[in-house]
């Protein structure tokens, strides 16, 4: 990780469904994590679950966040899916 990019990670089925663990992005001003989940989406395939009626859950430097959290260069955003009982 340099210091004007952001670490995207995927956890759980997300990281296996997507095949990945992890992504660097370049930082932008005023990005967001829902513009990050909505550029991811545009990928098609298996990406657009990240899109989809089940929400992703975010957190980014593992404080949990909103679609609308600001991420700043060097931030460490996570993705993983909603967490159900049974």
């Amino acid at each position: 990780m340099t210091a004007d990019t952001i670490t995207i990670r995927f956890f759980a089925r997300l990281r296996e469904e997507l095949n990945t663990e992890q992504l660097t992005l370049p930082a932008q001003p005023g990005l967001t994590t829902g513009a990050i989940l909505a550029s991811l989406a545009e990928r098609g395939g298996a990406w657009t679950q990240l899109q989809g009626e089940q929400p992703v859950m975010i957190a980014v430097n593992q404080t949990m966040a909103k679609l609308s959290t600001e991420v700043r260069a060097g931030d460490e955003v996570a993705f993983f899916p909603p967490v159900t009982g049974g």
